[in-house]
């Protein structure tokens, strides 16, 4: 079925992991990711990208992260998909109309709304709110 909006490409997948430090050593050394941490957000999470796409790592036993409610085990925390601005905001409209409950969140760089799946997982759509230089790597 065809949406209002369209996804631009998969932004990041959130882990909670048991040690920050191994798993950014193992992702860095292993899989040649860049680690970036956001001055803004403090320690965590910490993305491991390549290019515009990577993972967000959270400790496992840290705060609630957005869309997450009692789980602190290891393990797949959220999924999230970029979408420009115009396409959020169509996004938005539509879950309304569907009367899906969904979360938003300002993390200073992007806007998210954050909804859950029939199974429970968390879905995030993120749209970047700064130019692009201010956020990826070169």
């Amino acid at each position: 079925m065809a949406t209002p909006f369209n996804i631009e490409f998969l932004d990041h997948v959130a882990l909670r992991v048991r040690d920050l430090a191994v798993s950014m050593r193992w992702y860095e050394e292993v899989l040649g990711l860049t680690p970036y941490k956001l001055p803004e957000w403090g320690d965590y999470p910490v993305f491991m990208l390549a290019g515009k796409t990577g993972i967000a790592l959270f400790p496992a036993q840290g705060e609630r992260s957005p869309g997450e409610e009692t789980s602190r085990k290891p393990g797949i925390d959220h999924f999230a998909f970029q979408v420009t601005r115009e396409e959020y905001e169509k996004a938005k409209r539509w879950f309304k109309e569907l009367g899906l409950p969904y979360e938003e969140q300002d993390h200073h760089y992007f806007l998210s709304v954050y909804l859950k799946d029939p199974d429970g997982h968390t879905a995030e759509l993120t749209t970047l709110v700064v130019k692009e230089e201010e956020f990826y790597l070169p």
